[in-house]
């Protein structure tokens, strides 16, 4: 067959993505394996080698088709050598993931940061499509980043720019965050944070709420929750909303100056909220930047779902592996 195909995959800590893309970017098949993380995550290479080998064999496919192998993986990775200093779901330190998964499945990978990955997706073929310059956030349990600039990822001297969630955007008084620090943007505008603002404001306030009702129904909230309310102009939910949406502007305002983006791309769970985190959001990004700035930025949702880190794989295969 003419154009050579591309394989992404995207390691969590329960389950493995996989797909099988083309150059134009068409999927071709995608599957998924639970992620075994027992003996530190040593069969880990060898459980995608043999699911690969196997399924292209399936879809007739010769080993000679396959450019490579572009693969997201959590932690903290050198990007050129492929090498995961530390990556604590998995159980993975100092461990030569590049080197382990060619050995077992005989094609050239590349490796990159998970939440990098899923930028570079957005801009292929999400909601970034066409953009050069780019920020990606997505809000979920904690706070990632990847960002794009004239189409590549940044990835700083260690290979830690674009961690979005650990800039610190409450300077005093800050909760604590997982880094160790406090007041990251993490412990405020990740689902986890929301939740946790939202059971502070029902501590302190007796007023009657919408959120209060659901809180005494269930026993707790979730970030969903809070967005569904606030959506409903309950006024305790629209607080939180606001609050997270003000220190999420501030830190893409303040990004931004320094980058000027095109687009900044919003994924993760709690990107489910749409207008309702959007208009909020937009208000603060323009208070925090320069018209020249946000009025040549959109904000836009993530339009590829679980999908995002699959396709940003196959993109690094496609234009990063030099192998025909």
């Amino acid at each position: 067959m003419g154009d050579k195909i591309n394989i992404g995959v995207d390691l969590g800590g329960t389950t493995i993505k996989m797909a099988i893309i083309d150059d134009t970017g068409k999927m071709l098949d995608k599957w998924a394996i639970a992620t075994n993380t027992i003996d530190n995550g040593s069969h880990i290479a060898a459980d995608i080698s043999a699911s690969v080998l196997k399924k292209i064999e399936q879809i007739n496919l010769n080993h000679a088709d396959i450019r490579g192998i572009g693969m997201g993986a959590p932690g903290f990775i050198d990007m050129d050598t492929g090498f995961v200093y530390q990556a604590v779901n998995i159980g993975w330190e100092n461990y030569p993931l590049k080197e382990a998964l060619e050995q077992a499945i005989g094609l050239p990978v590349i490796i990159e940061n998970d939440a990098n990955m899923a930028a570079l997706g957005e801009m292929w073929l999400g909601a970034g499509q066409g953009a050069k310059n780019l920020i990606c956030v997505t809000l979920g349990t904690g706070v990632g980043g990847g960002i794009i600039v004239d189409g590549d990822i940044i990835h700083g001297v260690s290979g830690m720019a674009g961690e979005i969630g650990h800039i610190t955007v409450v300077p005093k008084d800050g909760d604590p965050c997982n880094c160790g620090k406090k007041g990251c943007l993490e412990t405020v505008s990740s689902a986890t944070g929301i939740r946790r603002m939202a059971l502070d404001a029902l501590d302190y306030n007796d007023s009657e709420s919408t959120l209060r009702e659901i809180f005494d129904r269930k026993g707790d909230i979730t970030a969903e929750d809070v967005f569904n309310c606030s959506a409903q102009k309950d006024p305790l939910s629209e607080a939180v909303t606001e609050k997270a949406a003000y220190y999420l502007g501030y830190a893409l305002g303040a990004i931004s100056m320094v980058i000027n983006p095109e687009m900044i791309v919003i994924g993760g769970g709690v990107s489910h909220a749409g207008d309702t985190l959007l208009k909020p959001l937009t208000k603060y990004f323009q208070l925090y930047s320069l018209p020249r700035i946000y009025q040549a930025c959109t904000i836009d949702i993530a339009k590829l779902g679980n999908d995002a880190g699959v396709i940003g794989g196959a993109w690094l295969a496609k234009t990063k592996i030099k192998n025909g």
